[in-house]
């Protein structure tokens, strides 16, 4: 086992975080880059204060959500990890079982 995956074995374990929740986070990225989930014709602005996601980490969220746009939400959870700030990190952590209801939000994506 490498170095790497023990790292990302002892982040899953210290924070709780299973391969569901970097999901959730995906599909939430995705909706932060844009709300509309691809509609045409549409145009939304949304404050994401107000959903409690800070503007540093609705930054880093909708440049993921950028990134990953048309894709499947099962990214390879270390991959996601080296990609957030340690603001986002820490704001994932403490809202990883909220990041669902930001989906019921939204109109619904195409699921996997």
């Amino acid at each position: 086992m490498s170095q790497e995956d023990n790292e990302l074995l002892q982040i899953q374990e210290i924070t709780k975080l299973k391969p569901k929740h970097f999901a959730d986070l995906i599909r939430s990225a995705q909706l932060v880059f844009d709300p509309t989930a691809g509609v045409s014709g549409k145009n939304i602005r949304v404050d994401w204060e107000q959903f409690g996601i800070p503007r540093e980490v609705a930054e880093n969220l909708k440049l993921l959500g950028q990134e990953y746009q048309y894709a499947s939400p099962h990214i390879p959870i270390e991959v996601i990890w080296s990609k957030l700030t340690p603001e986002t990190r820490i704001w994932f952590v403490e809202n990883k079982d909220r990041l669902w209801q930001l989906e019921e939000a939204f109109p619904a994506l195409d699921e996997d």
